[in-house]
Order: structure tokens, then C-alpha cells, then sequence
């Protein structure tokens, strides 16, 4: 029986495209392991799924000054040595790595006991710890065609991004019954991250009675971000966070706010969710999330708005206006020629694992 090792982390981000490979992968024989870290939130999503999980020791990839910038390179050689004891115990035929900063020791480790590598980029231009697995890895696959040019000289394949079929076969009626909505209104979903946005929060929450006017609204705030006060607002539930369930409410959406990382983004694509992005500014990201956002809203997939412009007035202008001209938006989704890699993405483990 073939082996493979999975790895990614930090947020759901770097754990659900992972997901969404494993059906295929346990069709086709493979004993599925994973590694990540003790505290990340990739470990609850794993173990509830039943693969076998191992921990190792992490730092964080920072962008600015931390006192733990000078600690943290000594945890990361902690878990390249944990990686490389698991890697000469399971004897992988394959990792397959989706970036986080967890991802970086494990790809390191693959590298010294030559087993290949995959890595996934599902932003325009490559995080921190895919930047630093690059070297070690024998193929990158990427989401965006634009993706290519930023990692020129490499060994990259435009793959899109591998998209769980449970979410496809979500189901509206359901997800109405698990929100309790019983009048008539579109459903308003807003994403603001596994871990949550404040900001968009705290304007949705400004914003609830003309929302409500309208919208039925289906909030998914960030673990710890659930405000207690508003659980008893007819027509608005809170969520810190979905798993099983999020299938049958993005299904249920008539419309969709959302941050703008690559996953969800490609999600709503394939959906065909109309949807205002909201994506993370450059004061708090490396501005992925600004490019992935323009590079959807220039194909008209997307209506964008930048953090620095939103206020209560402009955020809903833009909803109504969302709203209004949803359908130009659904019909543009209908005529990509964007397709969830999963497919691709398997033929590729394949290949390098034999």
C-alpha cells in the first residue's frame, strides 16, 4: 500500500484543500497520514476526519519584529528532526504540503530522506513557507495562471485549487432548516476567515437592522468572536466557525461577503455564489488577498470593495448593488473555464510517488 503524508497549517486555509484530496486518494489505496502541530486548528479538523495525526514542534514565519523571531528558528530545527524520525518510521511515498508554516520543517524533512515533495500555492504570488519549501520540493502546483511567472524557473503546474465534492453537493433546503429560517428572504452569508475578522464584523453588526430589512443573514464570525447579545435577533445566527454544516448553508447563500483568500474564493467560484471580497489590506498581509481579489473581479466573478474604502455607508451600497446585479455575476461563473484541481492534483501524486 502506497503512503502519504499530508501537511499544512495555521488555518483552515491550509487544511481543507488537503481534504478535499482524500476520497480520491483512499480510492486509489493510499494510507493517509498527517502532520501538524499540537495547538493549530488543523489538528481538530484532521482528527475529527479519523487520519492518523503527528505533532511537531513549529515557529512562527513573522514579517515583523518579535521578540520570538530570535526563539522560534530553534523550534523550527526541533521540528525538522521530529519530521525527519516520523519520515524514517512511515517511509512516505509522498508529502504533499499546503503551505502555513507548519509546512516548512515537514518539507525539509522530506527532502533529506529524498522523498518527493508536492506543494500547493493557491495565491497569486507564494507565501512565506512556500517561498522557503521551494527548494526542497519536486513540483509546485498553482491556482492562478498568473501564478506561473512568480515561480519561474521552478518545476510549477497550473493545477487550480482541489475543492471538497461534499461542498458541491450541499443542499439549500438543509441548510435554511440548520439556520431555522422560516420566512422567504435571500440568505446573506458572510466569511470572515477561520480566525475571524473584527473589522468585518463589527460593520455587519453596525449594520444589522437595514440589513435585516432584506437579508436573512448567516454570520461566520472567528473562534471567540460570537457576540452573545445578538443570538436572540430574528433572522440573524452566528457561527465561530463550520465544518460539516458549511456544504448546505454556502448552498443555501443568495449572495456571499467574504474575504478574499484563494480557497473560499474558488469555492464561491465554483458554486457560483455572487460575491462582495473584502480582502485583507497591505498595512495587515502581504497583499495576496488584494491581487487574488482584482484578478476575480477583472474576469467578473467578483465586486470588490478595499478595507481602507469600506465604511457602514459604502458596505451597503455595495451589498445592494450586489444584490441587484447578481445574476451578471452567476452567468460570468457559468462561463469559466476554471475547474476545481482535484483531478489534477491526483495524477500528479501519481506520477512522483511511483
Amino acid at each position: 500500500m502506497k503512503k502519504i503524508i499530508l501537511t499544512g497549517g495555521g488555518s483552515a486555509g491550509h487544511v481543507t484543500p488537503n481534504l478535499a484530496l482524500v476520497p480520491s486518494l483512499k480510492e486509489l489505496g493510499y494510507e493517509i497520514q498527517y502532520i501538524g502541530t499540537r495547538n493549530g486548528i488543523e489538528r481538530k479538523i484532521i482528527e475529527d476526519e479519523k487520519i492518523k495525526y503527528h505533532i511537531i514542534s513549529s515557529g512562527k514565519l513573522r514579517r515583523y519584529f518579535d521578540i520570538k523571531n530570535f526563539t522560534d528558528p530553534f523550534r523550527v530545527l526541533k521540528g525538522i528532526f521530529q519530521a525527519v524520525v516520523i519520515m524514517r518510521r512511515e517511509k512516505p511515498n509522498i508529502v504533499f504540503s499546503k503551505g502555513g508554516f507548519v509546512s516548512v520543517p515537514v518539507v525539509i524533512a522530506a527532502y533529506l530522506n529524498k522523498i518527493p515533495v508536492i506543494i500547493h500555492e493557491s495565491d497569486i504570488t507564494p507565501g512565506l513557507a512556500n517561498k522557503l519549501s521551494i527548494p526542497y520540493c519536486t513540483k509546485i502546483c498553482v491556482t492562478f495562471p498568473e501564478s506561473l511567472k512568480n515561480v519561474k524557473g521552478h518545476d510549477a503546474v497550473l493545477t487550480g485549487t482541489p475543492i471538497r465534492q461534499e461542498l458541491l453537493d450541499g443542499s439549500r433546503i438543509i441548510g435554511r432548516r440548520l439556520c431555522g429560517f422560516t420566512d422567504e428572504k435571500p440568505i446573506l452569508l458572510i466569511i470572515g476567515g477561520s480566525l475571524g475578522s473584527r473589522f468585518i464584523n463589527n460593520t455587519v453588526r453596525n449594520s444589522l437592522n437595514e440589513l435585516l430589512r432584506v437579508f436573512n443573514i448567516v454570520h461566520i464570525c472567528g473562534r471567540g468572536n460570537v457576540d452573545k447579545s445578538l443570538n436572540m435577533r430574528k433572522g440573524y445566527i452566528q457561527f465561530e466557525y463550520l465544518n460539516r454544516e458549511l456544504p448546505h448553508i454556502m448552498n443555501a447563500a443568495d449572495i456571499v461577503v467574504s474575504r478574499a483568500g484563494a480557497n473560499v474564493i474558488f469555492e464561491l467560484l465554483a458554486l457560483k455564489k455572487p460575491n462582495l471580497l473584502i480582502p485583507l489590506s497591505r498595512a495587515s498581509s502581504r497583499g495576496d488577498q488584494i491581487l487574488n481579489a482584482a484578478s476575480f473581479e477583472k474576469s467578473g466573478y467578483s465586486m470588490v470593495l478595499q478595507e481602507e474604502e469600506m465604511t457602514q455607508m459604502t458596505f451597503l451600497n455595495k451589498i445592494k448593488e450586489l444584490y441587484a446585479s447578481r445574476n451578471n455575476y452567476i452567468n460570468n461563473m457559468k462561463a469559466s473555464p476554471v475547474r476545481h484541481g482535484v483531478s489534477k492534483i491526483i495524477n500528479l501524486i501519481e506520477k512522483c510517488s511511483n
